[in-house]
């Protein structure tokens, strides 16, 4: 008695469910956030450098008039050796204006500015802001997102791409393993093994005397 050679019936693969579609979206949406992190980063990157006024400066004892609003925070940059006690500064205008100390760097190309104060105003106006230090100093006005802003965005940017790769390989292992159980259900049906179904015509035969 012989047995001849058995294979299973070929199931098609767009008769697979899910379809392959799934891992294109997995892919897309993984390379989306990937593409959304990077882009934030830069901009994030972009705004710490940028975050301060350079091109218009002013030095120790010297009276600069500001114009801000409660809804717009701006900080006060200083340039300085780093000599202790640091730079103070003074802010008088309308309402009840007060400056918050601040802790951030910015970095341009060949400079270290040093946040000091952010402004907090009540009411839009201008305001008279003075500034004096021991040592020979800087002081420009900008935003008050410096690089430890930026670090924050960029762990930020980072939880993002990896949220990407995470969903896409969930979204890849999920199709995969529904598609391996949908294969197994068609071939146990063809085979006529599953509930006992009658085999196909051809499954007989199969094996010969």
């Amino acid at each position: 008695m012989s047995v001849s050679s058995f294979s299973p019936p070929r199931i098609p693969a767009h008769q697979l469910r899910p379809g392959r579609h799934w891992y294109v979206t997995a892919v897309a949406i993984a390379v989306a956030m990937i593409v959304l992190s990077v882009a934030l980063a830069v901009y994030r990157f972009n705004s710490a450098v940028d975050a301060v006024n350079t091109d218009n400066q002013w030095a120790n004892g010297e009276t600069v008039t500001l114009r801000l609003e409660p809804e717009r925070e701006k900080a006060i940059w200083v340039m300085y050796p780093g000599m202790s006690p640091g730079p103070r500064c003074d802010i008088t205008g309308p309402g009840d204006p007060a400056l918050t100390e601040g802790t951030d760097v910015s970095l341009t190309f060949d400079e270290t500015w040093d946040l000091v104060y952010t402004t907090d105003v009540q009411q839009a106006g201008d305001y008279t802001v003075t500034c004096s230090s021991q040592a020979v100093s800087r002081y420009a006005i900008g935003d008050s997102g410096g690089m430890f802003t930026f670090v924050g965005w960029l762990i930020l940017a980072v939880l993002l791409s990896v949220l990407g790769i995470g969903i896409c390989a969930v979204i890849v292992v999920v199709t995969a393993v529904r598609r391996r159980g949908h294969r197994k259900r068609l071939l146990a049906e063809r085979l006529g093994s599953g509930g006992g179904c009658p085999a196909r015509p051809g499954a007989a035969g199969a094996f010969g005397e």
